[in-house]
């Protein structure tokens, strides 16, 4: 005889919902029976939990505290979670049996649960710095938003790799050394997630130059430094 199953499909295995809204974790399935469909949606932690359990679209059994009136099982199976909490985040796991199928069909979608960024803002010391001595750094700050990530931007363009470039850990904060007249320039942040990015408004960096006089007396100052210093080794006193 021929053997027959629940056939799912999905348009998507990943799902980027957002903390708040509705979120649609969207699958159709093929069967021959015109039965209705068991349907079981599972979260995939550290142990698999029973989410929903329905027959067509009622719900069978109690449901966890933590999705009472927020969840419903569409005609089709899908699930429907609305609103979305961040603990929502998880592998979903859906099986879609009927009696007189020999195959359960099953499913897994991916579904992440994200806080939009809000506008950041650039945060710095001072705007004003000495070329070749001093340094200069840039804290990106935001109020909301769940997993961000900085990228900085100098007149509106990534900044490019130089040695004189230190990030903290997380890009969050850049620190520019032995400041050139290069680094007079326009700074800003971009702070993205799953769901959405945010830009700072650009912050202006003013480098001055050493003056002239300043530099020859820098330099002057080395060279006798470097001169007593040597007197004084060679010099003994007489006896």
């Amino acid at each position: 005889g021929v053997l027959l199953g629940v056939n799912i499909t999905s348009p998507t295995s990943l799902v980027r919902g957002t903390a708040g809204r509705a979120g649609l974790l969207s699958i159709s399935y093929s069967s021959s029976s015109q039965d209705k469909p068991v349907v079981k949606w599972q979260l995939k932690k550290d142990k698999a939990l029973t989410v929903v359990q329905s027959i067509g679209t009622e719900i069978i059994g109690n449901l966890r505290p933590h999705y009472r009136d927020r969840l419903r099982v569409l005609p089709n199976g899908s699930l429907l979670i609305d609103p979305l909490l961040l603990t929502d985040e998880g592998a979903y796991e859906v099986e879609v049996s009927i009696t007189d199928d020999t195959f359960t069909g099953e499913k897994t979608i991916n579904l992440t649960v994200d806080i939009p960024i809000s506008k950041p803002q650039v945060v710095v010391a001072s705007s004003t710095v000495l070329e070749l001595s001093e340094s200069f750094s840039l804290n990106c700050s935001h109020q909301n938003g769940t997993k961000p990530s900085y990228t900085w931007l100098k007149d509106g363009r990534p900044l490019a790799n130089d040695s004189r470039l230190l990030l903290s850990p997380d890009h969050k904060v850049l620190t520019i050394t032995r400041v050139l007249m290069a680094d007079d320039d326009l700074y800003s942040c971009l702070v993205e997630n799953p769901i959405s990015q945010g830009r700072s408004v650009p912050v202006k960096i003013t480098v001055y130059r050493r003056s002239s006089l300043y530099i020859i007396l820098s330099t002057g100052g080395i060279f006798l430094l470097v001169t007593l210093v040597t007197v004084c080794a060679c010099w003994k006193p007489a006896k």
